[in-house]
């Protein structure tokens, strides 16, 4: 199974919003925020210098991932980490992690940070075997599945 990690292309906006409200409505419940960024992705990710990569076999998109921009020109939100189901737990995750952690490396970026849920617990692991560590997180997270913020 080669697994290849592409860039954004408009072709895919679709398929960026349907792999995460599959993922949000498995897991969690989709937030109105999560509407918010996911239908409209282009405006609140790539046009404000943000980056989505999604991971593609053959000719089907498996996966994806986000880095939206924050206040701070240097900081950026690893976010929109979606895998299908078929695909979960087969290391696919791990490449877009890593494809994120180069581009910022790449990029010059200060760090990266996530929101994630202590529930997440394979999420959680490879995020610190990738040097992400909890931080604090500010009372009003954007998600309120949130019960976790790390920086890398």
């Amino acid at each position: 199974m080669e697994v290849n990690i592409i860039n954004f292309e408009n072709k895919y906006e679709k398929c960026f919003y349907n792999l995460n409200i599959e993922w949000l409505k498995h897991f969690f419940e989709v937030e109105e925020y999560d509407h918010k960024i996911l239908s409209n992705s282009k405006k609140y990710i790539i046009e404000k210098g943000g980056k989505i990569f999604f991971a593609k076999i053959k000719d089907e998109i498996i996966a994806t991932v986000a880095l939206m921009p924050t206040n701070n020109k240097l900081v950026y939100e690893l976010t929109k980490m979606a895998v299908k189901p078929e695909y979960r737990n087969k290391g696919v995750g791990k490449k877009l992690l890593l494809k994120c952690i180069e581009y910022a490396n790449y990029k010059s970026y200060e760090s990266l940070i996530l929101y994630s849920n202590k529930k997440l617990k394979n999420a959680i692991h490879l995020y610190k075997s990738y040097e992400f560590k909890e931080i604090e997180m500010e009372r009003k997270s954007p998600y309120l599945r949130a019960n976790i913020k790390m920086i890398r």
